[in-house]
């Protein structure tokens, strides 16, 4: 059978099917649930505020064990293989200057570094669709859907990002779908839900040059639309044919290690910044819910850092997500300023971090050229 005969309302001369319905779910659409009234479908996520509970953030902060340490510094042995190793991993440096320097001096200098972490979790609901296949319908009559932040939630390994969509329990319904009025088809654009288009050789004319039939289209000037086999609607993609949707409110929890830190630094012309990809000697390290300023360490500065890492993050993060655990360390990074001199000139370098960085912006051997 023709498939242009299979749905009479498809038939050339017959009224066109209405048109489709909206693309987004009307507002009307969506039931009213307590504690969900302000979302709608689909758009950014809107993370909601966390429950007001109780949180202090002490000014004097707490006591800890804190002990000041001093690492020595590094031996001409140590500072020369850290430098041959600096020049080996540059294709283009020769050795020859590290091998073959004379020290001049070795000037250490302990930095500090200050790191707190506060791993926080954040909730965004929406309302979402899908067609509807026969899954459970768990609504209101089972009970009032738990609000935002009382959903049960696994928490994640702590201090790593990570994300869950869950489905909130007791939000569910199934819905007429409002793409295709519930008949589970749409007209389709391309032929304008006559099933046919224009034949694309002769251009719907019939006949080629010198009045020949086109054989393509037969002589008729038309072929049947291959963007829906000739029937004039195609599958509702909204609903995919089923004409009802499933409705329900998902709950986006997103979980962040959010990081500060900051560097007390000696004035000696070393760029602080490199010291974020080395380690230094761990001082002191505490994790709880909420921690509090480092208070008795000998080096003020880290004090203030403290204090103010601190309350940065419980006024960046305290308002639009839950805190669940915190941690702060301190670090001392051995950091050697080397005067060395070679053919005659002196020349400087840095050795930085347990692992013995080397930074020589004017290494004086780099304009090596490789045969």
């Amino acid at each position: 059978m023709n498939p242009q005969q299979a749905e009479p309302w498809a038939a050339p001369g017959n009224p066109p099917m209405s048109t489709e319905g909206p693309t987004a779910p009307p507002a009307s659409m969506l039931d009213s649930v307590a504690g969900y009234e302000s979302i709608a479908i689909g758009g950014e996520e809107r993370y909601l505020p966390p429950p007001v509970y109780p949180v202090t953030i002490a000014e004097g902060g707490q006591p800890q064990p804190v002990q000041q340490w001093s690492i020595a510094s590094i031996d001409e042995d140590a500072a020369r293989q850290a430098l041959i190793k600096f020049a080996s991993d540059h294709v283009t440096y020769s050795r020859r200057p590290a091998e073959e320097m004379v020290f001049k001096a070795l000037k250490p200098y302990n930095m500090y570094r200050y790191r707190l972490e506060s791993f926080t979790e954040s909730r965004s609901p929406e309302w979402k669709s899908e067609p509807y296949r026969n899954q459970i319908i768990d609504n209101c009559g089972f009970g009032p859907p738990p609000p935002p932040w009382e959903v049960a939630v696994d928490i994640p390994k702590m201090f790593e990002k990570s994300k869950k969509k869950i489905q909130v329990p007791q939000t569910a319904s199934v819905k007429e779908c409002h793409k295709c009025m519930a008949t589970g088809k749409v007209p389709c654009n391309k032929c304008f839900q006559t099933g046919q288009v224009k034949c694309w050789v002769c251009l719907g004319k019939g006949n080629r040059l010198g009045n020949d039939r086109c054989d393509h289209c037969m002589g008729g000037g038309k072929l049947s639309c291959k963007h829906c086999s000739g029937y004039g609607c195609q599958e509702c993609n909204e609903c995919q044919g089923q004409g009802q949707l499933f409705f329900y409110i998902q709950l986006t929890v997103k979980w962040e290690n959010n990081k500060f830190e900051q560097v007390v630094e000696q004035q000696c012309g070393f760029p602080t910044q490199v010291l974020s990809k080395v380690n230094g000697q761990q001082l002191f390290s505490d994790q709880q819910i909420q921690v509090y300023p480092v208070m008795n360490f000998p080096e003020s500065r880290i004090k203030q850092a403290s204090q103010q890492g601190i309350q940065e993050h419980w006024a960046q993060f305290g308002k639009s997500s839950r805190i669940i655990q915190q941690r702060h360390s301190i670090e001392l990074i051995p950091v050697t300023e080397v005067h060395f001199q070679w053919k005659g000139k002196d020349h400087t370098y840095f050795v930085y971090g347990t692992e013995n960085k080397v930074h020589a912006p004017e290494y004086p051997g780099k304009t090596c050229t490789i045969m």
